[in-house]
């Protein structure tokens, strides 16, 4: 296991958790993510990458919603625990993520190289 994944599974663990509205898929879009991010998930063809750009969405967003949510990445995490990215229907964790582990979630992100999902 590299060190980012390491990072990664890390910051993973401190990011809270909450129920989303089933099947709601709002804040889900074209994303980026780290290399080893992507080796978690599914590998999708280049027609599949191209449909799903073509409507403005994921890859990896089916028809009830996302279908690699245990592995989504760090910026799908990210959705709903923080102020910064809100969720558009007001839920979220009773405790939102903590400021210093929402910076290095982006710390990470900035310096590791991205890959659009």
């Amino acid at each position: 296991m590299s060190c980012t994944d390491r990072k990664i599974d890390h910051l993973r663990r401190q990011i809270p958790r909450f129920d989303c509205v089933p099947g709601c898929h709002d804040c889900c879009g074209p994303v980026t993510a780290s290399s080893e991010e992507l080796a978690r998930l599914p590998v999708k063809s280049d027609a599949e990458h191209d449909a799903a750009l073509a409507e403005y969405n994921c890859v990896h967003l089916g028809p009830d919603g996302c279908e690699v949510y245990d592995q989504r990445p760090l910026i799908c995490r990210l959705f709903g625990t923080t102020p910064n990215l809100p969720c558009p229907h007001g839920r979220g964790p009773e405790q939102p993520i903590e400021p210093a582990v929402e910076r290095q979630v982006h710390r990470l992100i900035a310096t590791t190289r991205q890959r659009l999902v």
